[in-house]
């Protein structure tokens, strides 16, 4: 096929990619009560290894078992080196050994580790670079989730955040031993990371906050972290998320961070957005379809717009951009364009595992019948009722767990 998706791509740490289809990372739920990857987690992945995939990219695994997104999560635990690098080496045996190249995304939760998910005790709060509480609404239901289920979380202390970059360091070095190609920092959706990188969220004082460069020093010590316990060979990415571009002050906040970043030695960086507070990603998928811009209509993928403008600033890294992308015209528009190099399809990849080889690559389709429609979740009438900000799409995440469970199952 003559199309700027299926041209290969290779990277800075000499990772070669046979196109410019990225399965994205998508929170599978399904971990055992250890944390760790169980026959469904393979049985899934061996299907988007053999789907036609550029890369393969995990759901979150979690660094710290004290701290998870949700009960489920899979988790790195140092005390299980062994078990973990068995499970998580068959999982990976199942992309790789059809030459698809598989990628780790780890996460810390932070402050948006709710109760009960993870080892901490009861009364034990969550932990964020500031002490500063999630607000997840302002009805009754949304202020009692955001003071009892996620409470103010705890200000980390310098040892909190030595622990978190050799967290993220070890996970990386058994991720390698365990046959994936590299890892994705997860620096988005309101977790830890983007947590430090926002002046929100981050109102520290000392070497991790205050400007814009201090407040993205764990990040970059994350990476030197890991470029120095491994070869230059693993790939490092980082997902980050998008800011209103219309802003000056913001955009040029996030192109300061993003040059240490990049300097730091990433492959790659992923633009996404939203968090618990704002779902932008979530709420752009159900926006009515007059409310968008002629643009981003045309162009289908939530963030290009950001990307675009990131783009300009720093043309030398490899973007991929994820969310909304349901045509072949939209991804080939967003290639051919310029605006990104990569694109990342997650719903429409639990919908149909094979995408690439039975639509989106495939010769026999014509363009204007190669569209990958997702399913679209109402809210609940107690979600609605309930004023959580993110309650809705986190129904909707829930659904989509629910499908890959299923589909891992053979059902």
């Amino acid at each position: 096929m003559d199309s700027p998706i299926n041209n290969p791509l290779t990277l800075k740490c000499g990772l070669k990619l046979k196109n410019r289809l990225v399965k994205a990372a998508m929170a599978e739920c399904i971990a055992d009560s250890n944390g760790l990857p169980t026959n469904v987690h393979n049985n899934i992945y061996k299907q988007w290894g053999a789907g036609g995939w550029g890369m393969v990219f995990t759901g979150n695994v979690q660094v710290d078992r004290m701290y998870l997104g949700d009960a489920r999560d899979t988790a790195f635990d140092s005390s299980q080196e062994a078990e973990f690098l068995a499970r998580w080496s068959a999982l990976t045996e199942g992309c790789t050994k059809v030459g698809t190249p598989a990628i780790m995304q780890i996460n810390h939760p932070g402050r948006q580790s709710p109760l009960g998910a993870g080892t901490r005790g009861f009364c034990e709060k969550n932990i964020s670079p500031s002490a500063i509480p999630l607000n997840l609404g302002s009805g009754l239901v949304a202020r009692f989730a955001s003071s009892f289920l996620f409470g103010t979380p705890r200000e980390m202390s310098q040892q909190d955040i030595d622990s978190v970059i050799n967290r993220f360091v070890d996970c990386s070095r058994l991720a390698h031993k365990a046959g994936f190609q590299g890892v994705e920092l997860h620096a988005a959706h309101g977790y830890l990371l983007a947590q430090f990188l926002s002046p929100k969220t981050n109102q520290r004082s000392d070497a991790y906050g205050g400007s814009a460069e201090s407040r993205a020093r764990i990040v970059t010590e994350i990476i030197h972290g890991i470029r120095d316990a491994l070869p230059a060979t693993f790939c490092i990415g980082i997902k980050l998320n998008s800011v209103d571009h219309q802003s000056r002050e913001t955009l040029a906040a996030c192109v300061k961070q993003l040059r240490l970043i990049v300097a730091a030695g990433v492959d790659f960086v992923e633009i996404s957005g939203g968090t618990y507070e704002d779902p932008q990603m979530m709420q752009a998928a159900a926006q009515p379809q007059q409310e968008k811009s002629a643009r981003t209509l045309a162009r289908e993928a939530f963030f290009l717009e950001f990307a675009s403008a990131i783009r300009h600033e720093i043309p030398d890294v490899p973007l991929l951009v994820t969310g909304g992308f349901r045509t072949r015209r939209g991804l080939a528009a967003a290639l051919a364009d310029n605006a990104c190099d990569l694109v990342g399809l997650g719903r429409p990849a639990v919908v149909n595992p094979y995408l690439p080889n039975s639509v989106i690559l495939n010769e026999d389709i014509p363009d204007e019948q190669a569209y990958f429609p997702t399913k679209p979740i109402p809210p609940s009438w107690f979600v609605k009722f309930s004023g959580v900000k993110s309650a809705g799409s986190g129904a909707e995440s829930k659904w989509y767990s629910k499908q890959i469970q299923q589909r891992g199952r053979g059902k």
